[in-house]
């Protein structure tokens, strides 16, 4: 029954969990909310987090890269597998990006202006901008994929929704690796 309308209300849905994910993200960015709200990890585990998150977000690439080469294929289950586990990467990535973020504030770049100006804040920016655009189209194929049978999938957007979504979704991570080679390794 909840299944039922759930697939009844996909829209809607989707909606909602876009505006609560992006009130805590925004949240945490802002620092709207307080670090005191959260247990301090150790230091090393703080400063250990942008390392984990390239990882994790390189993984993710080739998840989502294998995801879509199964579906090509036609292999549906082992795409479901690759796109939940890039799910589950995702939201790994976030978690830990949003508690150091919390408990830490944004890292400064330290390159050189130009490099800021014309590489860093750019890249950022469209980095930020496909992981905001992500998140709704994210949330929309995946309960299409969750509360449908295969062979109903075929009748809804997922398949269109769905390229948009791992292209913006790849690009992202992409950009994020970018970002973190030049705070962390070049800066």
């Amino acid at each position: 029954m909840e299944l039922q309308r759930a697939r009844n209300h996909v829209p809607a849905l989707t909606v909602a969990l876009t505006t609560v994910s992006l009130a805590l993200v925004f949240g945490a960015i802002l620092g709207a909310i307080p670090a005191n709200s959260l247990p301090r990890a150790p230091e090393s585990f703080l400063n250990a987090i942008p390392h984990v998150n390239a990882v994790v977000s390189t993984v993710a690439i080739g998840t989502i890269l294998a995801g879509v080469r199964f579906i090509r294929r036609g292999e549906v289950e082992r795409h479901r597998a690759m796109m939940l586990a890039s799910l589950a990467l995702f939201v790994t990535f976030l978690v830990l990006y949003l508690y150091r973020i919390t408990m830490e504030g944004t890292t400064e770049f330290g390159g050189p202006e130009t490099i800021y100006r014309f590489v860093y804040l750019p890249t950022l920016a469209v980095h930020i901008l496909l992981a905001v655009v992500c998140i709704p189209l994210l949330y929309y194929v995946l309960l299409l994929a969750t509360t449908r049978p295969v062979a109903e999938l075929y009748e809804t957007s997922h398949k269109r929704i769905g390229r948009v979504a791992a292209t913006l979704w790849l690009v992202s991570f992409t950009l994020g690796n970018v970002v973190y080679a030049l705070l962390y390794w070049l800066y």
